[in-house]
């Protein structure tokens, strides 16, 4: 009888509880997408949307926009925020040195640069085109002379 219990005890000592073991590092691994953020990750973050926050800066008033900030709404700060005779571009200098406020999405512009590119490929088609009626013409002639 006390043989059979030594051996017992020996099987659970050296098999220990490997199967709760690996259930624990599996769950682990799984909840470790549930926590969140490291330090680190959070400290770039932030890094980053403070950036984001500044990416834009009147010179004037020095008041910052967000870098999803589009021309026309820094447009419409330059009208709001500072006298009439002030130029856009003493604002932001880069951002609105070619807005249109009459045009304030572009598409006047888009539109006149499409028709551009459309005449010159008409010209470009009908030369095209002259050049084939002077070689054909110019080859029924060789013909017609033999």
């Amino acid at each position: 009888f006390l043989h059979s219990t030594s051996a017992l005890q020996i099987n659970t000592l050296t098999m220990g509880k490997g199967s709760n073991v690996q259930k624990k590092q599996a769950a682990q691994l799984r909840n470790a997408k549930d926590r969140g953020k490291t330090d680190e990750e959070r400290a770039a973050a932030k890094a980053k949307a403070k950036v984001d926050a500044a990416a834009f800066q009147c010179e004037l008033c020095k008041q910052t926009f967000m870098v999803s900030a589009k021309a026309p709404l820094l447009w419409q700060h330059v009208v709001a925020k500072h006298p009439a005779d002030t130029k856009p571009t003493d604002c932001f200098p880069v951002l609105l040195k070619d807005f249109d406020p009459e045009d304030p999405t572009g598409e006047k512009a888009k539109k006149a640069e499409d028709a551009k590119k459309a005449a010159a490929v008409k010209k470009k088609a009908k030369k095209k085109d002259d050049n084939l009626d002077d070689l054909l013409n110019a080859g029924l002639t060789k013909g017609k002379k033999k």
